[in-house]
């Protein structure tokens, strides 16, 4: 754990970042879990994996705040992306689901980057950093003083396979998608160098993988460090007892593909259904690799920021969209209000404050990112949005997390973070149902209630389609629904009162 720090050093600290007014290196994952050796233990996302190979991750974590329970609000790509880069909640950008743009359903708030870029930021975008595609506002160009970068798949495109360990003379000839990405991002690096280093101009690159995404096409070296025979079955290879099935995503979309066919796999994506034993190894065996491939070509990122000599004139962020699950629970990829799919590495590396490692278990927020690297680039800090603030481009509903740099285990911190995921076909249009989840120190407790979809955007609290109730002092996997057992009568009474007020009544106490 970090150590506390009087105040008068405390400020001294941050008058200095505000004075250089570091660089921002914005790095993102996509559908990775804390499968990360600095998260092994308590906080990893299952109690049976090997031992994970992410030493660069890893060495970024040891420098970092390392969140320890850092939650998104929808586990799915873009409204958890539109969370973090707006620091808006989903039922204030009203972006649920993928597909949809921020401007056109919540408002015209001013992102992450573009904050930057009003600030006399270069702002760089490539890869995966806002969701891709024009429904969802191709990149969002205001954000970004440069044309957007990406980096094809081939492989998705020629192969569509799943599982694919590419030989190392195939990858010469045809690199990777994060291949490709990382030596852009170096590039990039190389270019911007010169005017951050003078002073002359600060930068801000977001660099976002696609890995450990599927498909799962990854160097084969890197399946040398999992080998079939070191892996396990998840342990609870199983639904919740008393899960109501609303909460059960139907994950059939991974049965599409070429190599999966082979198999003849019926009724894929039901409760309980189970991928034979190999195939669930194999599987697992892939995301692994996947993930110490990204973790290779993120590093070589970092080794540029270093070989320019920009590593202590910049702030590092990284973080992973959302969780997956490989099993848990019979239940594949995100789309769920479980832990697996809700919880999510991030971390935070501020030169001269958090250089030997602060490690907090407090409870955090995806959208408490954008107001953090604000406050630590020496920005001026964003106010808490007003309760309707569809009208007003510049605020936030996250708190800034530079306090945790200092105390990690500030006893005023916020009190639950707050996750949901709408229920109802592809669309919002009319009434579907959606599941508000909140995750407390002790319990994770959901409610899945009728919603009224465009142009509304009202929840039916007393419409309950089903409830979820689960006590992470006894149950850390959410193998058992409480929410009916009368020893849990009070606790869920309680619970529920706390998950209508909402995020605001769980806003840290006031500190100084």
């Amino acid at each position: 754990m970090g150590h506390v720090l009087p105040v008068s050093i405390v400020n001294f600290l941050f008058l200095g970042i505000i004075l250089a007014k570091k660089n921002v290196l914005f790095l993102v994952s996509d559908d990775l879990r804390p499968n990360i050796g600095a998260y092994l233990g308590p906080d990893s996302p299952s109690p049976v994996h090997p031992a994970m190979h992410t030493p660069n991750i890893d060495a970024l974590a040891a420098r970092s705040l390392l969140l320890k329970r850092a939650y998104v609000s929808v586990a799915v790509c873009c409204p958890s992306r539109t969370a973090l880069l707006t620091s808006r909640r989903p039922d204030t950008s009203h972006i649920y689901l993928i597909g949809s743009y921020f401007r056109q359903y919540g408002g015209n708030f001013t992102t992450l980057p573009q904050y930057f870029k009003q600030n006399g930021y270069r702002t760089i975008g490539m890869g995966k950093v806002f969701h891709p595609g024009l429904e969802a506002g191709d990149d969002d160009p205001i954000s970004w003083t440069d044309p957007y970068t990406h980096a094809d798949d081939d492989y998705i495109k020629h192969d569509d396979l799943l599982i694919e360990a590419v030989s190392e003379e195939r990858e010469k000839a045809h690199p990777l998608q994060d291949q490709i990405l990382a030596a852009s991002a170096i590039q990039a690096l190389k270019e911007v160098a010169p005017a951050a280093k003078s002073g002359e101009r600060p930068f801000f690159l977001a660099v976002g993988f696609r890995k450990p995404h599927i498909t799962w096409n990854f160097p084969a070296r890197f399946m040398d460090y999992y080998p079939l025979e070191s892996l396990s079955l998840p342990p609870n290879y199983y639904a919740p007892v008393g899960m109501p099935a609303i909460a059960w995503h139907n994950f059939s979309n991974l049965a599409k593909f070429k190599d999966m066919q082979t198999y003849h796999l019926t009724n894929v994506g039901n409760i309980n259904y189970t991928f034979p034993t190999t195939l669930t190894l194999k599987m697992r065996q892939a995301y692994y690799s996947c993930i110490s491939y990204m973790d290779h070509e993120l590093g070589r990122v970092i080794d540029e920021l270093d070989n320019l000599g920009l590593t202590n004139d910049t702030i590092i962020a990284f973080w992973g969209d959302h969780g997956w699950q490989l099993g848990e629970h019979a239940e594949w990829a995100k789309e769920t209000n479980f832990e697996d799919a809700t919880h999510a590495p991030m971390m935070i590396h501020v030169p001269g404050v958090t250089d030997r490692g602060v490690v907090t278990e407090k409870l955090t927020e995806f959208v408490d990112l954008y107001p953090t690297l604000v406050e630590a680039a020496g920005l001026p800090k964003l106010q808490v949005c007003p309760p309707d603030s569809q009208n007003v481009s510049l605020c936030t509903e996250g708190t800034s997390m530079v306090p945790l740099m200092t105390n990690p285990t500030l006893d005023t911190w916020k009190t639950a973070a707050f996750s949901q995921f709408p229920r109802g076909g592809t669309g919002l249009d009319g009434d579907i149902v959606m599941g508000y989840s909140m995750r407390t120190d002790m319990y994770r407790y959901t409610e899945w209630i009728n919603f009224k979809g465009r142009p509304i955007y009202q929840p039916v609290w007393d419409q309950l389609k089903g409830v979820e109730l689960y006590d992470h002092t006894k149950d850390p996997q959410e193998n058992w629904n409480r929410a009916f057992d009368p020893s849990y009568k009070d606790i869920r009474v309680d619970l529920s009162r706390k998950l209508k007020i909402g995020w605001r009544g769980a806003l840290p106490k006031p500190h100084s």
